[in-house]
């Protein structure tokens, strides 16, 4: 997990002791599980407000934190980030969707035990 960068040893020690289903469940299943996962309010015709709520505290933080960081330096992440926020998303949607992107690929580096290697454009 520590060769994302913006992932610090902090970071990847509360994922490991937290969040044990790391690599093993959906990226779907496990951005629910942390509280990443956009939510529907809709009802019959009424499409209401995607929003974010529930999950684990103690992971969630240090993932925004790690975000944070990975929006300046980790160029897939950043790259997401600001076409996020040219769209005209506002920053903190944008930045709890680099959040998901982030959990995603962290799912995907545990489940193929591989390191990070960003993807050729």
């Amino acid at each position: 997990m520590r060769s994302v960068p913006g992932v610090g040893p902090q970071t990847a020690r509360t994922l490991i002791a937290h969040l044990p289903e790391l690599g093993h469940l959906s990226h779907r299943a496990l951005a629910a599980l942390v509280g990443v996962a956009p939510f529907a309010c809709d009802s019959g015709r009424q499409r209401g407000i995607r929003t974010i709520r529930g999950g684990r505290p103690a992971v969630r933080v240090p993932l925004y934190m790690a975000t944070l960081t990975a929006t300046r330096y980790n160029p897939v992440i950043a790259a997401f980030y600001n076409r996020l926020v040219t769209a005209g998303k506002p920053k903190k949607v944008a930045l709890i969707a680099a959040m998901h992107k982030l959990l995603t690929l962290l799912n995907s580096i545990m489940r193929d035990r591989r390191p990070w290697a960003p993807q050729p454009a």
